[in-house]
């Protein structure tokens, strides 16, 4: 009985010690399980860290991309790399959204390479912003020395200083002036008088003629003085225009085409003379080989591609 009693004991200790290790098991696997679930955690969260980090630096690069080309393209640079290089980023963007695999370094190099070619656009952006500068300061200095010019001159850059808020480039501003300058330089024709000449060679000045009595046009007029005008020789151009308004025209007598702002028109005569800038008289004497309409006709008078001068007369029935 006293036996029997030794190996209940024995066996509940085997049993106490069987629990004993059973549980430091267990506790030892939930240990290690519980360790393994929080670096697996920790590697998850640190993945989805990096890629929100590659995310963001992503879309800020692409938002610095897009306000360089339109700076570049405000400046009047070129913008076709910067394009093709916000193509090429928008690609790796959609390629990156869609990809299941986590290859944030790839990415990360990327964006390094982007970070790079963003910091060299800034250089050229810089260098775009001196030459603009440079252009503003040329505008101005042409605008100073304009200033210095006679008073016909100054009548132009008063006209140019109203326009400067609207010139964009010194080139535009500089043909603006040149066009301006030229037109000044152009001569005007004073004190005009249409006359007519008959078959015996009788002047008459009057406001209306009888058709059978005028034979020939004479036109006489001043040139007054312009020193910018060079002297030297000028063609006169002279358009006689009937009562319908068409151009006075023969061939024969030498009519031809010119230009006028540009485009071409006919002519009814014309005549080279030596511009002397002294208020020189000029006479000029067109040869009418058909007998004119009644009705009023206006007579135009051009140099230069410039109209400097005109009048009109009658011929009655």
């Amino acid at each position: 009985m006293q036996q029997e009693q030794k190996n209940k004991q024995s066996i509940a200790w085997a049993m106490v010690v069987v629990l004993g290790l059973a549980t430091a098991m267990f506790g030892y696997l939930f240990t290690t399980q519980k360790q393994e679930l929080t670096t697996q955690e920790s590697m998850v969260v640190e993945k989805a860290r990096e890629l929100a980090v590659t995310k963001t630096k992503l879309d800020s690069i692409s938002t610095v991309l897009d306000a360089k080309i339109a700076e570049v393209e405000r400046l009047g640079g070129d913008i076709t790399e910067l394009t093709k290089v916000k193509e090429k980023l928008e690609a790796d963007k959609l390629a990156f959204s869609r990809s299941r695999k986590v290859e944030t370094n790839k990415y990360l190099g990327k964006i390094k390479e982007y970070e790079k070619f963003l910091t060299e656009k800034d250089e050229m952006i810089a260098q775009l912003k001196a030459e603009n500068e440079h252009l503003v300061a040329s505008n101005d200095s042409l605008s100073t020395h304009v200033g210095s010019l006679t008073s016909e001159r100054e009548r132009l850059v008063q006209r140019q200083a109203e326009l400067t808020d609207s010139v964009v480039t010194f080139t535009a501003a500089n043909k603006e002036l040149s066009d301006k300058v030229t037109k000044a330089a152009a001569l005007k024709a004073q004190n005009l008088k249409i006359l007519t000449v008959n078959s015996r060679g009788k002047i008459k000045d009057k406001e209306e003629y009888k058709a059978s009595r005028v034979d020939k046009l004479k036109l006489v007029f001043n040139l007054p003085e312009n020193e910018l005008t060079a002297q030297e020789a000028k063609d006169i151009y002279v358009r006689v225009l009937d009562p319908e308004g068409a151009v006075v025209a023969d061939n024969a007598t030498g009519s031809g085409e010119f230009e006028v702002d540009g485009a071409p028109s006919k002519f009814t005569t014309r005549e080279s003379i030596a511009y002397q800038n002294n208020n020189q008289k000029v006479e000029m004497l067109y040869d009418n080989t058909s007998q004119f309409r009644p009705g009023k006709y206006n007579v135009e008078l051009y140099a230069e591609g410039y109209k400097i001068g005109g009048g009109n007369f009658t011929i009655k029935k």
